[in-house]
């Protein structure tokens, strides 16, 4: 009998720990936003169109965790603030609209593997990342690019873009604000000048 009382006390011992502590933690989920630029009338003239291939990415800047960086070699990801949409396609819509409102094509679309169109603008991002050395709290944002004849399949414009940002406050939510803040940053100054004038002299 003291034994069946020892073992009832212990099982309401286990769920009333199981009770306290086994709340289950979700996920905070956070999306790239970079405002797309209003459309200008497009210009007399500009004849040439675009297609923008979706930018690829090393593959821990798209598996879902927003990455941090303690060192320059190493590498962290947190469990429970993850991209609600995959950083690649919130870039390449992006630059797709800013392409779209410069007004120096005919037309901007997604890249589907047709040839309808004059000229290829593919990217990559580099680096997506908060970044915890070296002093405080920053993000750290890098994406290239290059426009294709699609004619001739030679390459007429290429950018590279480093940009920093410092974050005023140690929070995930601060930092995405900042990720967002310098990646239309780091865009702007991608396309500025914007490609189309050495894609149609090439």
């Amino acid at each position: 009998m003291k034994r069946l009382i020892a073992i009832s006390f212990t099982l309401a011992a286990l769920i009333a720990l199981a009770s306290c502590g086994g709340a289950v933690k979700y996920p905070n989920y956070y999306t790239l936003h970079v405002p797309p630029p209003p459309d200008p009338p497009v210009p007399e003239g500009v004849r040439a169109s675009l297609a923008v291939r979706e930018f690829r990415s090393p593959t821990y800047l798209h598996q879902g965790a927003i990455v941090y960086k303690t060192s320059p070699e190493q590498i962290g990801f947190y469990n429970y603030h993850r991209w609600a949409v995959d950083p690649r396609e919130a870039v390449t819509n992006a630059v797709t609209e800013r392409l779209r409102a410069s007004g120096n094509f005919k037309q901007v679309k997604p890249y589907d593997g047709r040839s309808d169109v004059d000229y290829v603008l593919g990217g990559r991002i580099e680096k997506l990342e908060e970044v915890d050395y070296e002093g405080g709290v920053k993000v750290e944002v890098a994406i290239t690019a290059q426009m294709t004849n699609l004619s001739t399949g030679s390459a007429v414009w290429t950018n590279t873009v480093d940009e920093v940002g410092t974050v005023g406050q140690r929070e995930v939510s601060a930092v995405v604000s900042q990720m967002n803040r310098t990646m239309q940053r780091a865009i702007e100054k991608l396309l500025t000048p914007l490609p189309a004038t050495s894609a149609i002299k090439g």
